[in-house]
């Protein structure tokens, strides 16, 4: 079965390179890239579309990526979901608290956009 991957980021274009690296998965798998600009809409759309992967933005309007990472794994009905975190804050206290709240990794802007399409397949069980 494909999956669904959420992209929430307040950047258009990091949300754009995101999609355009993962759209890969889309034509070869069938896989469903959602997006969403703030950290409000995220949350919706992983309580309303479940997704199997997020890529999240630490720093946004509206909820930070910490918070809605918090709320999804407090959640029993999304906590199944994997995040992985995609920011600009590369200091080690940043990447501690965000596996602390649940997060399933921890990813540096700039990214690779190789490595996150790894990522990805790995995280949705994908061959490639």
């Amino acid at each position: 079965m494909p999956g669904k991957i959420l992209i929430v980021d307040d950047e258009v274009h990091i949300r754009m390179l995101l999609e355009q690296t993962l759209e890969e998965l889309e034509e070869e798998h069938g896989v469903t890239i959602l997006s969403a600009s703030n950290g409000e809409e995220g949350l919706s759309l992983i309580r309303g579309e479940n997704p199997d992967v997020v890529f999240l933005d630490i720093m946004m309007p509206k909820l930070n990526g910490y918070e809605v990472c918090q709320r999804v794994k407090e959640d029993g009905d999304t906590q199944a979901c994997r995040i992985v975190l995609l920011t600009a804050k590369g200091q080690e206290v940043d990447r501690k608290q965000g596996l602390e709240m649940g997060a399933t990794m921890y990813m540096t802007k700039p990214f690779d956009p190789d490595e996150v399409l790894k990522v990805a397949r790995d995280l949705l069980g994908l061959t490639a």
